[in-house]
């Protein structure tokens, strides 16, 4: 499409139509990895659709000091770095502000870990068909630093699903999963994932934590065989 409009309620809606979409059904192998918070509802849509566990993969933009609103690639909690090379030539980013920048996200990263820590033990990665999931690609570089980070674990397969992309990003992050799937693509800026939502109110920690809980409680973490 060229331009944003509303077409989804709100992020379970964008998750039934995605599960649809993709046309899931129970996968014993299926493992549903959400970036929280936005897209956690997402994922608990797919997730009941595959009758498969959720759980939490935490990635994190890289801010510009001077802009922290703009960001110039992504770490996750193991340290998978994935860098914007263009945006850090025009930001003058030395390797050494780089690393300080990616430690004191990973803090924050491990600290939101310990919020979760609630919903139970990480299920496994290897070996398992793995989703991505979140609520919309903006630069699409968090993502790919957690597709990077999961591929270390030796999926079985790795699908990214999400309702809304710039096309440009699909582009970027496709060549990093086996499979991605997108509702809608825009092919013009400007682009705001919440231009496609009518609801797209914030998330509390609690609300991501009774999600999790609840899927723990009607699905089993076991390797697949």
């Amino acid at each position: 499409m060229r331009f944003p409009f509303a077409a989804f309620e709100d992020r379970r809606d964008a998750g039934r139509r995605l599960a649809e979409f993709i046309g899931a059904s129970p996968d014993p192998s299926a493992l549903v990895l959400a970036v929280p918070r936005g897209g956690v509802p997402v994922a608990e849509e797919l997730a009941s659709a595959l009758d498969a566990p959720l759980d939490l993969v935490f990635t994190r933009k890289l801010p510009i000091p001077d802009s922290p609103e703009a960001g110039f690639g992504a770490v996750t909690l193991d340290g998978t770095v994935v860098l914007n090379e263009s945006m850090v030539r025009e930001s003058g980013l030395s390797e050494t502000a780089i690393d300080r920048i990616a430690i004191r996200v990973r803090t924050e990263l491990r600290r939101r870990v310990a919020e979760y820590a609630l919903a139970g033990p990480q299920a496994p990665i290897h070996g398992r068909h793995v989703y991505l999931v979140d609520d919309g690609l903006a630069t699409g570089y968090t993502m790919m630093a957690a597709a990077e980070m999961v591929r270390k674990q030796s999926p079985r397969r790795l699908v990214l699903a999400v309702p809304v992309s710039p096309a440009d990003s699909i582009r970027e992050v496709e060549p990093h999963v086996d499979r991605l799937y997108c509702l809608m693509s825009q092919q013009h800026p400007p682009f705001a994932v919440a231009s496609f939502y009518e609801d797209f109110s914030d998330l509390a920690d609690a609300e991501v934590q009774a999600i999790l809980m609840k899927r723990a409680r009607t699905t089993n973490i076991a390797t697949p065989s």
